[in-house]
């Protein structure tokens, strides 16, 4: 099923360079590099490292004026996520496949996300006018991700092999809401063909995790809590695509 999910996202993303422009509204196409990393509001729980990902969609833009346009599209957010360390052990992923064994984990142990998302960005475009064959845009925008794929990986003392790519889907919240800001450059190869290039960084700003777990709370001897941190996905792209 994900594999006709990712072939049908394919053609469309290949499928708008046949599409002439139709009036005020342009489509696209998007390949883009992002660095992703995950935040929480726990002190006891870091952020020790981050995910090179790949963000792959299919743009279209609706212009409402000479210089400003709606935006939105659909694409795959491949390898989001990023690695947590938790200080204090406890029982996390408890809806995972993970081995028995490892249903307790130690204090400092680090647990990677390797997730993927299919994306829906709604925003606004905000264009300066053309100096020679170049203009800049400014882009912020709302991003509704539904998550299709999360897999995991535990990493600390004592910890096997067995803790590599294990299937976390039940343990991730579906839906992701992310804000951001874009800003750029548009090339123009012809009157209707442009290449873009830029940053974007994007915040999420609702909880990933289901906080189904327990962490034991060193300050208080050890007593088991309620893990009900919450966790936030950003991400950082340079943004590379064409519009037709």
């Amino acid at each position: 099923m994900k594999k006709n999910i990712v072939l049908t996202a394919l053609f469309l993303l290949f499928m708008t360079g046949a599409q002439a422009q139709y009036d005020n509204l342009r489509f696209g196409m998007e390949l883009s590099p992002s660095f992703s990393w995950l935040t929480t509001d726990d002190n006891k729980i870091n952020r020790s490292g981050s995910n090179l990902g790949l963000k792959l969609r299919m743009l279209t833009e609706y212009n409402f004026g000479e210089n400003y346009a709606f935006t939105s599209g659909i694409g795959f957010h491949f390898n989001s996520g990023g690695q947590l360390q938790h200080d204090n052990g406890g029982i996390f992923w408890v809806n995972s496949d993970l081995d028995p064994a490892l249903d307790t984990l130690p204090a400092g142990v680090n647990l990677r996300y390797n997730l993927q998302y299919v994306e829906i960005p709604l925003g606004l475009k905000m264009c300066t006018r053309e100096f020679g064959y170049l203009r800049y845009y400014l882009q912020p925008a709302l991003t509704l991700g539904f998550n299709s794929q999360a897999k995991g990986t535990i990493e600390g003392r004592g910890i096997g092999n067995d803790a590599e790519e294990i299937k976390i889907s039940r343990d991730i919240i579906g839906l992701n809401l992310a804000w951001g800001i874009g800003a750029g450059v548009e090339y123009a190869l012809s009157e209707s063909t442009s290449l873009v290039g830029g940053l974007a960084f994007q915040l999420g700003f609702t909880d990933m995790n289901k906080d189904d777990g327990t962490y034991f709370d060193e300050s208080r001897n050890g007593a088991a809590r309620d893990e009900n941190s919450k966790t936030k996905n950003n991400s950082l792209t340079i943004t590379l695509g064409i519009l037709f």
